[in-house]
């Protein structure tokens, strides 16, 4: 007698989540630049020119790179239009805290625009999600699953606060080498504690018999 397994539901995982969202590779990128300013100012006796030639340079050797690895041509870039835009800012002012204004900037905004998506729900973590399995708009028909990205939203609203709250503090005192070196630690390892986060929240928000964020009840 052959006995059929009963098929577990697809609930989130942290690894295909992570995969989903782009991995850490995204953001490891972002703050090689910040990293390779800080590092030029500081070799260069404190030159905010050396500082954004350094931080433009290695933008766009890794942009290179991204697109020899075939990364999309347009996130390589929106990459070093970030950059760029940073170095003009920092050399218009001459204040080296100054690079990390427009990082300061698109934290707010994308702290303003994941509360939003949740108040109009439209959260964004379905959105993100949703458009990487190309399922449409299914997922806002299942009210289980709706309710689950909402919650899970604010886990990501949280990490553009405590970055905006992390980066405003060192820019008010002027701290450029610790601007720096929080630029890092609030990358990957808050983006993982993130993704690891989110994918606890949906398998503990869905009902225990939903197949999982994969297959939508519409």
């Amino acid at each position: 007698m052959q006995v059929h397994e009963k098929k577990q539901p697809d609930i989130a995982q942290p690894e295909s989540l992570a995969r989903l969202l782009g991995g850490w590779r995204a953001s490891t990128d972002a703050t090689l630049p910040p990293v390779a300013f800080v590092a030029g100012w500081l070799l260069t006796g404190h030159s905010v020119s050396w500082g954004a030639v350094a931080a433009f340079g290695v933008s766009v050797l890794l942009g290179v790179y991204r697109l020899l690895r075939g990364t999309r041509p347009r996130a390589v870039l929106l990459g070093l239009l970030g950059v760029a835009i940073a170095a003009a800012v920092v050399l218009r002012t001459g204040h080296a805290a100054d690079f990390f204004l427009v990082q300061l900037a698109t934290n707010a905004a994308s702290a303003l625009a994941w509360i939003v998506s949740i108040v109009v729900r439209w959260p964004l973590l379905g959105v993100v999600v949703g458009t990487a399995l190309r399922q449409g708009g299914r997922w806002r028909r299942d009210p289980a699953l709706l309710r689950a990205y909402a919650t899970a939203s604010w886990v990501w609203v949280g990490q553009y606060v405590v970055r905006v709250a992390v980066l405003g503090s060192l820019y008010l005192a002027n701290a450029v080498v610790a601007l720096g070196i929080a630029r890092v630690a609030l990358s990957w390892p808050l983006v993982a504690g993130c993704v690891a986060v989110s994918a606890w929240i949906l398998a503990r928000v869905l009902p225990s018999d939903h197949p999982g964020f994969r297959s939508p009840r519409a």
